[in-house]
């Protein structure tokens, strides 16, 4: 997705070169296309669950009512790890999820939603935009039939709600932790035991003993999950995922058959919620921490150093392996972003690490 085509004028192709379209049939109606959008979260779940239905609200609006988009949450149409099967063979047009979700496709599409120790929502969205990294977005999504956008990012997410206190890193061997994407890999060479679920069941699994931790987001959505109830020790930084972006993926056959003007509608929708969905999550974090504390005696902990560092190590090694993966374009797509993020870090030094930790220091504000 190259933003500065949205802005473009876009043609104006007739809706009957949509009707020949070969996806499985959206309903068609006075001009109009009703398109189904299945997602990997409850209906309405702070936060993800939120930023799919603006999301689908959202390209219907650009579009002038000519995509009517309707939301299926997951189980409803298909299960949310379903979905991108569900978009790829056309029993939907499109979906909301995570790109966490899909490394069984393959490792590289974990690069575009978090990496240990990576970027962070707004050079991420950077990485994309100006530094190469949509074409490859598109080169691998492409492969699946499918067109991906970002449309929004968490920022960044905690290292999660844990029964007992971690205080070295013999502490994590034998931990049964939920996590997901390369952030699970990185926990796995520290001897975790990790495992992938949804909130829902982590919740349960914390509750029952199954699970000794997790993380899911942060505190505006895990506080709807009710975390807070089995676990009191949550963790900070969550140096797994710096951010974590949201994406949006669109049949790439009904995609292609839209008229310019449509397919601009939809590309924009994705990027200019972007913004939106991020900092509503910065916010109501925020405010959600602020009532974990005060009203349910939640204990907030750093991450020991010596913890932070063997993570960084083995986030290295899982970067090491996709530079060396079999697959040619997974190797690119490590180079890339091992490129931008060399060359933005070096930077951040300066400037918005500088300004944080400037604002950090002990002085009278307001």
């Amino acid at each position: 997705m190259k933003r500065r085509e949205f802005l473009k004028a876009g043609g104006g192709a007739a809706a009957g070169a949509v009707a020949a379209s070969g996806l499985a049939a959206p309903a068609i109606a006075q001009g109009k296309m009703q398109w189904k959008m299945v997602t990997a979260w409850p209906k309405n779940l702070p936060g993800p669950g939120v930023a799919a239905q603006l999301l689908a609200d959202r390209i219907t609006a650009l579009s002038g009512g000519r995509i009517e988009v309707k939301l299926y949450a997951a189980g409803e149409l298909v299960p949310g790890r379903g979905v991108f099967d569900a978009v790829s063979e056309g029993t939907a047009e499109l979906y909301h999820a995570v790109p966490a979700y899909w490394g069984s496709k393959s490792k590289g599409i974990l690069m575009f939603g978090s990496q240990p120790f990576g970027l962070r929502a707004d050079e991420q969205v950077g990485w994309l935009v100006h530094g190469g990294g949509q074409a490859l977005y598109d080169e691998i999504y492409g492969r699946f039939g499918l067109k991906p956008f970002l449309c929004g990012n968490s920022g960044p997410q905690w290292q999660g709600w844990f029964r007992n206190e971690i205080k070295s890193v013999d502490d994590l061997k034998g931990l049964r932790f939920r996590t997901t994407g390369l952030a699970s890999e990185m926990c796995a060479k520290l001897g975790m035991a990790v495992q992938a679920m949804g909130g829902r069941d982590m919740f349960q699994a914390l509750q029952s003993g199954a699970l000794d931790a997790g993380e899911f987001i942060g505190p505006w959505t895990d506080s709807a999950l009710g975390f807070y109830q089995v676990a009191k020790n949550y963790y900070w930084p969550g140096v797994g995922e710096p951010s974590s972006a949201e994406e949006c993926a669109v049949n790439a056959k009904a995609y292609a058959d839209l008229p310019d003007d449509l397919k601009q509608a939809v590309g924009y929708a994705c990027s200019s919620l972007y913004n939106d969905v991020w900092t509503e999550y910065t916010t109501k974090h925020a405010q959600a921490l602020q009532k974990l504390v005060a009203e349910q005696g939640v204990q907030v902990k750093k991450l020991p150093d010596d913890v932070m560092v063997a993570m960084g190590n083995a986030a290295g090694e899982v970067i090491a392996e996709l530079r060396e993966d079999s697959d040619e374009l997974v190797k690119r797509i490590a180079e890339s972003f091992l490129a931008y993020r060399n060359s933005i870090a070096g930077y951040m030094v300066y400037a918005d690490n500088g300004q944080m930790n400037a604002r950090a220091l002990d002085y009278t504000y307001g």
